[in-house]
């Protein structure tokens, strides 16, 4: 039986999503250290057909939610896989396919500022929506403010996490799913 290298390619996506998110969730220092924009990114910039580009990191974003419930259920894990406001934060992960999409990778700069506009997207309407919907914060605007300062370790964590999974994710898929790819058509 052949496996197809696209499965295993996310299968490798969701294995790296569920041990990130295992090691660095529960660190409150490492906390924001995620590969989930890197793969919302990569979808956008390397999924050809763009109604699939939404499936890699939904999958890889649902499977290690999942994941991490049961390793909760069993004591393995700090805290749940499934949250209040998490159908939201799927969305605003979600923009950063329309990120890729619009940078499509096209040079390094372009890969920069896509990671630095797709973190940056997500660290401003996220903590928006902590603080429109969360009882934490002032409804003022000295409450938002305090929001958004007291989220900026998190933001430092997820750019520079996205620098790296970014070309990390890249080098994988170019290295075994395009290679094969390059040989078949050059025989």
């Amino acid at each position: 039986m052949k496996i197809n290298r696209s499965v295993l390619f996310t299968v490798a996506i969701i294995i790296l999503t569920v041990v990130v998110k295992f090691i660095c969730a529960p660190i409150l220092s490492l906390s924001g250290i995620s590969t989930v924009i890197a793969v919302a990114l990569f979808a956008g910039m390397s999924i050809h057909k763009k109604q699939n580009t939404f499936m890699l990191p939904l999958i890889a974003l649902i499977v290690s939610d999942i994941i991490i419930e049961v390793l909760y259920q069993f004591n393995w894990f700090q805290f749940s896989g499934f949250y209040k406001g998490q159908i939201l934060n799927y969305g605003l992960l979600l923009l950063s396919v329309l990120v890729g999409w619009a940078i499509k990778g096209k040079s390094i700069l372009s890969i920069g500022l896509g990671i630095f506009a797709a973190s940056t997207i997500f660290f401003i309407l996220s903590n928006l929506s902590v603080w429109y919907f969360g009882t934490m914060y002032t409804k003022d605007f000295s409450g938002l403010m305090l929001c958004y300062e007291s989220a900026l370790p998190f933001y430092k964590n997820q750019l520079i996490s996205t620098a790296i999974f970014l070309p990390i994710i890249m080098f994988a898929y170019n290295y075994f799913i395009e290679k094969k790819y390059r040989v078949a058509v050059s025989h």
